[in-house]
């Protein structure tokens, strides 16, 4: 059987529209959920501004309204959407890293329906239930702001584990939830510096305890042990490896550009290290919800606007312009 409700149409060109759209039954080991909160990400950019033939949204959280035969979550659980459906059989998955899937069965938000809508059908496998203290709202934030920031710190942790300064390039979403777990993860005396190119954001970083810099002129940075770019762009990546110290770590957090790189002088001599960083791992998301549990008020001041879904457009058009956190799209939850 399927049910029928309105759901946000990414039509292109910035146009969002509301049309009736089709959700089945969950089928075996599936969830169908309701969907309370939606976390908008830069990655939506490309679905606001081009069109998306399935209803996006990556970073859902809601409460399970009927389950599929073979599940054990019970109706009524509350919980957040693993981006990746991965398979949990392939190599990868086999060694818990499911962010590397070879064999996803979908994206969700992006080969098939997100978050934006009223429902969202799920396998039990990537549903993540939270604790009866996790604001739903809140709750996105152990996907992107939490999960991805937090992974990014672990991969850093494989190459340089005496971290005594930190930089991050961006102050977008990603940096500001840098921000915010390296100070829960490396201790609040550990100096962060953030750049952007925003004033805006640059004060709401600061907020958060981080040094703001405008991205012209990071040199009071110093020599940092680690430092993380969320901005895509090959600019600031250059820049973060000009300044990184000694045996210092560069992560790549934010997909776009490219960089260049001398492999004697970027990497061999200073003993340097480049890495990618992509989502996080499922099996991450207890310690997450734990440290949500225990710092929500703090976490969940990232969030710095929400909006019920019906004021979707005005909720993008807002993210869009680049002052803000992180914003939120909320709704009551379908029947």
């Amino acid at each position: 059987m399927t049910r029928t409700a309105l759901a946000p149409s990414f039509t292109g060109a910035g146009k969002i529209e509301f049309a009736d759209h089709e959700y089945p039954d969950p089928g075996p080991g599936q969830l169908l959920l309701a969907v309370q909160a939606n976390a908008l990400c830069g990655t939506d950019r490309h679905q606001y501004y081009d069109g998306s033939s399935v209803v996006p949204g990556h970073e859902a959280a809601g409460t399970v309204l009927q389950a599929g035969e073979g599940t054990s979550t019970a109706v009524g659980t509350r919980g957040a959407v693993f981006l990746m459906d991965f398979c949990g059989e392939c190599r990868s998955c086999q060694l818990n890293a499911t962010n590397q899937c070879l064999a996803k069965r979908a994206d969700m938000g992006f080969t098939h329906d997100g978050g934006y809508g009223p429902y969202e059908l799920v396998h039990e496998s990537n549903f993540f239930p939270v604790t009866d203290d996790i604001e739903i709202g809140n709750a996105t934030m152990l996907l992107d702001v939490m999960g991805t920031s937090s992974h990014a710190i672990g991969r850093a942790a494989l190459v340089r584990p005496d971290v005594e300064s930190v930089y991050i390039a961006g102050a977008g979403p990603i940096g500001l939830g840098l921000t915010v777990m390296s100070k829960l993860k490396y201790g609040a005396d550990v100096p962060v510096y953030i750049s952007d190119f925003s004033r805006w954001r640059l004060d709401f970083a600061e907020s958060f305890g981080a040094i703001p810099l405008l991205a012209d002129d990071i040199s009071a940075a110093g020599n940092p042990d680690v430092a993380f770019d969320a901005s895509g762009k090959e600019s600031a990546r250059r820049a973060a490896l000009d300044i990184v110290s000694q045996r210092g770590a560069l992560i790549c957090v934010g997909h776009g550009e490219s960089l260049t790189i001398d492999v004697s002088s970027d990497l061999i001599a200073p003993e340097h290290a480049i890495l990618g960083s992509e989502y996080f791992r499922y099996d991450e998301m207890p310690g997450n919800l734990a440290l949500l549990s225990d710092h929500q008020e703090l976490i969940g001041k990232v969030i710095s606007h929400r909006f019920p879904v019906s004021e979707i457009g005005d909720a993008f058009e807002l993210f869009m312009a680049g002052e803000t956190g992180k914003v939120v799209v909320t709704q009551d939850g379908a029947a």
